[in-house]
This record gives C-alpha cells, sequence and structure tokens, in this order.
C-alpha cells in the first residue's frame, strides 16, 4: 500500500498553524469540540480538546473513526468518547473516512468493498495516509505525544481500525476496534479463516475488542457479508498468535450483561481482549472507560 504522507502536503495544517512546531499547542479552548479542514482535499476532522488539557504537555491522541456511511462528527456525539477524554485528559480526532458515498463517508480498507458493493481502486483515497497525517500534525504542534496514539471506531471503522494495526503497527500503542475487529480478509479458499497474507504487523500490538451476540451485521458468529465470514473469536485468535501469547485467560464476566475472554502472557505485553455485550447489537456498546484503562498504560517505543 501507498502512503503518499508528503503528498499530503498540509500546506495549512491544523487551524492554520501550519507544519512548525510549537512551544506550546493552541488547539483551542479545553473542553470544546471544533471541526478543521486538513490536506490539499481538505477533508473535516473533529478535534476535542479535553477538559483541563494543558498545552505546554503533549496529551495522547485517539483516532475515532465511524462507521460506513457515517461521518466524524455524529461518530463524536454517539459515541460519548469525548466525554471519557474530558476524564482522563486524551484528545479525540475524529475525521471522515475518503470515499464520499450517500451522505456520508467510507473507509479505504483493501479488499473490501463499500457500501454500494464497489472495490476501493488505486485512485481512492489512501486513508492510512490521511490517519498518519493527522497524528504527525498534531505531535508537531506539540499537541499530541507520537508514543501514545491509538485508534478505535465502529464497525466499518473498526474493520478500518483492525486494518492499521495490520500495516502501520509501529505508529500504534494500542486498538480497539468496536463490532469490527478483523486480522486481515477472509481466506479465499477458506473464508472461515483469517488469510495470513493480508495482516502482517511489524510488532505485537495490544488489541480490546468489543461486539454484541446479537449484532446480524458483523456477528460474532462468523457468517455474514464476504468480507466478514469468519468468527471474531478467530480474529482474537489470530491476533494471540500475531502477539506471541502464551496463555488464554478464563472467561469472566465484568457486568451483569458483558463479560470478557483473551490471550495474555503476549510479547511486549501485547494482550487481547474481546468484550462481548449481551443481547448487544451493531452499535457502540464500548466501554469507553473500559477501553481508555487498557490503552492508558501502553506506550509506543
Amino acid at each position: 500500500m501507498r502512503h503518499w504522507i508528503g503528498a499530503l502536503a498540509l500546506t495549512a495544517g491544523l487551524l492554520g498553524l501550519g507544519q512548525t512546531a510549537q512551544a506550546a499547542c493552541t488547539l483551542g479552548e479545553a473542553g470544546t469540540t471544533r471541526a478543521v479542514r486538513m490536506g490539499p482535499t481538505q477533508r473535516t476532522v473533529q478535534i476535542h480538546v479535553p477538559r483541563d488539557f494543558d498545552p505546554a504537555q503533549a496529551a495522547p491522541l485517539v483516532l475515532l473513526l465511524h462507521g460506513s456511511g457515517g461521518t466524524g462528527a455524529a461518530m463524536l456525539t454517539s459515541s460519548k468518547l469525548a466525554d471519557a477524554a474530558d476524564r482522563h485528559g486524551f484528545i479525540v480526532a475524529a475525521p471522515d473516512a475518503g470515499i464520499p458515498v450517500e451522505r456520508g463517508f467510507v473507509w479505504n480498507v483493501p479488499g473490501v468493498p463499500t457500501i454500494t458493493g464497489a472495490i476501493p481502486g488505486p485512485d481512492d483515497a489512501d486513508d492510512v495516509a490521511f490517519l498518519l497525517a493527522i497524528a504527525d500534525d498534531l505531535a508537531a504542534q506539540g499537541c499530541a505525544d507520537p508514543a501514545r496514539l491509538y485508534a478505535t471506531g465502529l464497525s466499518g471503522g473498526g474493520r478500518m481500525t483492525s486494518w492499521l494495526g495490520c500495516v502501520v503497527a509501529d505508529r500504534f500503542a494500542a486498538i480497539a476496534p468496536v463490532v469490527g475487529l478483523r486480522a486481515g480478509n477472509p481466506r479465499k479458499a477458506d473464508p472461515a479463516s483469517p488469510d495470513p497474507a493480508t495482516c502482517r504487523p511489524s510488532r505485537p500490538m495490544p488489541v480490546i475488542a468489543f461486539a454484541g451476540d446479537a449484532d446480524q451485521t458483523n456477528p460474532i458468529q462468523g457468517g455474514g457479508a464476504p468480507y466478514w465470514s469468519y468468527t471474531m473469536h478467530a480474529a482474537e485468535q489470530r491476533w494471540a498468535q500475531l502477539n506471541g501469547c502464551a496463555a488464554t485467560r478464563p472467561t469472566r464476566w465484568v457486568s451483569n450483561t458483558v463479560y470478557e475472554e483473551g490471550y495474555a502472557d503476549c510479547r511486549d505485553g501485547a494482550e487481547v481482549a474481546g468484550r462481548i455485550t449481551r443481547d448487544g447489537g451493531h452499535s457502540w456498546v464500548a466501554d469507553n472507560d473500559a477501553m481508555w484503562a487498557f490503552f492508558a498504560p501502553r506506550t509506543r517505543d
């Protein structure tokens, strides 16, 4: 995959600040969200600055990726991740994806069709490059800590989050797909298992995934659309293999409606966890505080 970060240029930079590093971050007033435009295509990114943000101290950054046909603004509202950011002190960047469709946008995940059925081609937006450019620009402004970059997303955004873990693991400290955990595309000859050739992370990637057991769009039991096919547990197992996990953790109930499964004793502490909501559907079933508890101790070397 091409990552034409240089082609983005970012000549204006976020909020018109340019590309030069600043002594202190000047994103805006703490506890507020504003829409900014980035890159030559001027795509929209919602930036939430946490309450009590110290502009002299770079903060962790969470990329929040909307579902297919959605927008960053709607995702930020429905996920309530800005509230968690205010509690825990991280910046949220919720961009619009690069492929316009109907009233929203779709992420470019190679080999995965958009909601119109079309397979993204070489002329479609390079969303990996764009997402990295957001992180780079916020780091250049002294706002975001590049060692504490995380990603989460819903459905198609969850699949995009998984893809980031596969292809740019060196940039992210952890990922948290929501109703969208994948570990590469399904094998063509055996769709019930992931194709190892389509997910080759350069380093162990800590993963916490959230899903509902009544999801009919991306069912945890597998099946569904051809791009889905294998089970959520198969995806967890594959990430555990990639991360060199040596132990399966006993399943435990973390609440009356949510149980957690996963793998431990992984290389570099890259644990794999899956939280399943009983009777949960295809929606933001993530516990944002639990997500942050998983993210917070993890940094990229």
